[in-house]
């Protein structure tokens, strides 16, 4: 088993002051192997909160971040699958599946990972997957009224990612697992 948090759109500190607490409580150091990060971290202090809990974290630079060396997109291979990162706001329109589709074409990669939203998505498309993570910390959205934290964690097993998206709704942290196998 392999976890990799996949998050992004922290936006720390200014759209806010961090992490729900009661997502701080979930993400303990040394249960996760990899960090997956759409970018807007926005400073050095919430990066190296990253490294404390994984030591192999990978940031696509977001519209935010202060890290101007940050790549605007990365592939990662983790286990069998090859994962494409990009904070989102380069595809126009921002989350079109079909311009989402080019880029995971252009990457070449399994999974496409990307935020910019602050939405959380997941979903399976011509046989690749695509994650959409949401913000960690429900930061302000200019195309969103409502903007519900989230982050995703993926179980990587072999040929299927089990992912488990958490969710902050109210007080209460709602989880929903999808799965996603790997075509031969």
């Amino acid at each position: 088993m392999v976890l990799v948090l996949v998050l992004g759109d922290l936006h720390i500190p200014h759209r806010q002051h961090g992490l729900p607490p009661k997502f701080k409580k979930l993400l303990m150091p040394g249960k996760i192997q990899h960090i997956l990060c759409t970018g807007n971290l926005c400073t050095k202090e919430t990066y190296d909160y990253l490294k404390g809990l994984a030591s192999d974290v990978h940031v696509a630079k977001g519209d935010f971040d202060e890290n101007t060396s940050y790549p605007e997109q990365k592939t990662v291979t983790v286990g069998q699958f090859k994962i494409g990162l990009c904070h989102g706001h380069q595809i126009v329109p921002w989350g079109d599946m079909e311009s989402l589709a080019l880029l995971q074409r252009q990457l070449d990669v399994d999974v496409l990972i990307t935020g910019h939203t602050h939405k959380f998505e997941a979903f399976e498309h011509e046989g690749k997957f695509y994650i959409n993570p949401g913000s960690a910390t429900g930061a302000f959205h200019p195309l969103e009224s409502e903007v519900t934290p989230s982050f995703v964690l993926m179980d990587i097993q072999s040929s299927m990612v089990v992912t488990y998206v958490y969710q902050l709704v109210g007080d209460d942290v709602k989880v929903e697992r999808i799965e996603f196998k790997k075509s031969s």
